[in-house]
């Protein structure tokens, strides 16, 4: 557990805001947007939706958005290095080979990377610190998004689509030689708004700096009665890695938890996005239909050194890409309809090569050879038409039904020697190379996902819902196409989970909250075992129950309460290659079963708030043969 008392004392802040608004006695009824693609009043959702409000984030000035999301119950985004972290949302937290296409990340709606080449990390690629909001759906998400929204979403809302922000200019300082920059730029009169936020941080370990920039612009333009909106989003990390420390309670050693045995470890990464809203509302047979569509052109480029590999290969990869998503939303009698399509086109490359032997035993030396190890590109193409229906059945029931059928296809072209050899056609001992080669292929890949859902509004602020939803996510590229030895194609089919939610929201005077009971089956999954093999086809089960509460104790102080208890455990039983033993019933590795937090919240006026957190992580085992333990 960790008590952190936030005070001025801890960092130092210095902002030039313009004078707020006086404030309005009027109720304004909280609005999400995740759900439907356009704003709906929260007590109207079927099924979970947790909300960080702009003035939330704001007071938070989070240096990581691990900071953000310990306050979202059934959510752990574990810290690594510098910007670096491993997400978990109704799951374990997924690392390795099959676990960053499980979350679904957008901006504005949009997803920030292609289908088929998710990036682990890749919150660092959105400008969090200035959102408007950012809203997380737990479990899988409706007909409206398809793959990688496995077990949620996470869609950060930029000013773009906000009411409007006041301008301010901020920089803080604090240890480690922390120092960043944050401003917020709107024009009184033109409809345009530029974000920016620049930090150079030392670390708190040897070697373990960063620095990043993170800029945003948008304009609104008047196109004969739509609303019309052009934003660019562009980020840049340069960051020194810090490796991983060893032994039993060495994180607690003040000789070992500041040292940095991989100095040498670096991760460079550079986004773009240039996407544009159009939203407009036309006049069909009698009958008034919303018309949402919104293009957009994506870039990244990353390179690191993977330090936690043997021999330390040089990963390089980037895309290109293009598409659109679009929605029709119109009513007709008791029923809401949204039904659209989103199309994407993208350009995929990957390098990875070591430049020097590897260190250890001669089975490291002979199969981790240096050279180069892949070097291929993938085209992909992806096609999702969707549909969406809501109806009233009188004045406290809604029920819901949506269906998803999305197509992928790759064009992989393979740039090197096929096989498991050497970049020169050698033979490697020990029975081959580790690294293998397909040549090159086609696939593609064709997923319905469907869903059900209801809301029983029991009285004045009291919701009551269920959700049974599928969730997918086609294999990603580097999946299918950064083999291992043994493998000359990768036999992976598309993940699936199967969920079932049941759970009540309310909405008092002075508390609110929700609470849901959720349990759901995943298939064909792709895990990495602690020796650092793949195993496909695995299956497991997600059970549990996640709880919010906040409590207005009185005028100026606020209770926040935030937990989930979960089973996360296999459903299969195997015997990796060369790994270890998957047995069916036990707990999957890193899938603490309780996380919790609690915040209390005073406002001590005169411009002056405090705030005190308490966090929790429950214990969990640290291999699939559950042998060790970490105590949370």
């Amino acid at each position: 557990a960790l008590l952190m008392l936030v005070l001025s004392a801890t960092r130092m802040s210095i902002a030039a805001e313009s004078e707020a608004s006086p404030a309005s006695d009027e109720t304004i009824e909280e609005l999400v947007v995740t759900s439907r693609r356009r704003g709906e009043p929260l007590a109207l959702h079927a099924g979970n939706v947790s909300r960080l409000a702009a003035d939330e984030i704001a007071a938070i000035a989070h240096q990581h958005v691990h900071e953000l999301m310990t306050r979202i119950s059934g959510v752990w985004l574990s810290r690594g290095s510098g910007q670096e972290h491993l997400t978990a949302i109704r799951s374990p937290v997924l690392t390795g080979a099959g676990s960053c296409g499980d979350f679904l990340y957008l901006e504005d709606g949009i997803p920030i990377r292609p289908s088929g080449f998710c990036n682990v990390n890749q919150m660092f690629e959105m400008n969090t610190e200035m959102a408007d909001t950012i809203e997380v759906i737990r479990g899988p998400g409706s007909a409206l998004y398809g793959s990688n929204a496995l077990h949620g979403i996470i869609n950060v809302l930029t000013p773009a689509t906000g009411a409007g922000r006041d301008n301010r200019v901020a920089i803080e300082v604090g240890s480690n030689e922390f120092v960043r920059f944050r401003s917020f730029l709107s024009g009184n009169d033109a409809p345009l708004f530029g974000a920016l936020v620049y930090a150079d941080d030392g670390g708190f370990r040897d070697d373990s700096g960063y620095r990043q920039g993170k800029l945003q612009l948008g304009i609104d333009w008047d196109l004969r009665g739509a609303e019309f909106t052009t934003v660019f989003s562009a980020t840049d990390l340069d960051q020194e890695t810090a490796g991983f420390i060893f032994g039993e309670n060495a994180y607690e050693d003040p000789n070992l938890n500041r040292g940095n045995v991989n100095p040498e470890a670096f991760r460079d990464v550079s986004s773009q996005r240039l996407y544009a809203i159009w939203k407009s509302t036309l006049t069909v047979l009698e009958s008034d239909v919303d018309v949402d569509i919104r293009p957009y052109l994506r870039h990244s480029d990353m390179r690191f050194l993977q330090h936690f590999l043997p021999g330390q290969p040089l990963e390089e990869n980037g895309h290109v890409s293009i598409g659109a998503i679009s929605a029709l939303s119109f009513a007709s009698g008791n029923a809401q309809y949204v039904a659209g399509a989103d199309i994407e086109y993208s350009d995929m490359f990957l390098k990875e090569t070591q430049t020097g032997p590897t260190e250890g035993s001669d089975f490291l030396r002979e199969t981790r050879p240096e050279g180069k190890h892949y070097d291929f590109d993938v085209q992909s193409i992806g096609i999702a038409p969707f549909v969406q229906a809501d109806i009233a059945l009188g004045q406290q029931l809604k029920i819901g039904a949506g269906l998803r059928l999305e197509y992928l296809h790759y064009d992989y072209e393979n740039h090197m020697l096929v096989g498991n050899t050497r970049d020169d056609g050698s033979l490697c001992g020990f029975g081959g190379c580790i690294y293998s080669r397909p040549a090159s292929r086609s696939d593609a890949y064709t997923n319905l996902a469907p869903k059900l859902s209801f809301s029983y509004q029991l009285r004045s602020g009291t919701t009551v819902f269920g959700v049974l939803a599928r969730g997918f996510r086609a294999p990603q590229a580097p999946e299918l196409y950064r083999l291992q030895s043994g493998q000359t194609v990768a036999a992976l089919d598309s993940e699936t989970i199967d969920s079932l939610e049941l759970g009540i929201r309310w909405n008092k005077q002075r508390w609110s909250g929700d609470a849901a009971v959720f349990e759901m089956q995943k298939r064909d999954s792709l895990f990495r075992d602690s020796d650092g093999f793949n195993v496909s086809g695995g299956r497991s089960r997600h059970r549990g129950i996640e709880i919010a509460v906040d409590w207005q104790i009185a005028e100026s102080l606020r209770l926040e309460l935030d937990g989930s208890f979960a089973s996360h455990t296999y459903d299969f039983d195997a015997v990796a290659a060369r790994g270890e033993t998957f047995v069916s019933g036990n707990d999957v590795d890193t899938a603490p079963r309780w996380l919790g937090s609690a915040e209390l919240l005073f406002d001590a006026g005169n411009n002056a708030s405090l705030a005190l957190q308490w966090t929790s992580v429950g214990d969990y085992y640290l291999d699939a043969e559950n042998r060790f333990q970490y105590p949370g």
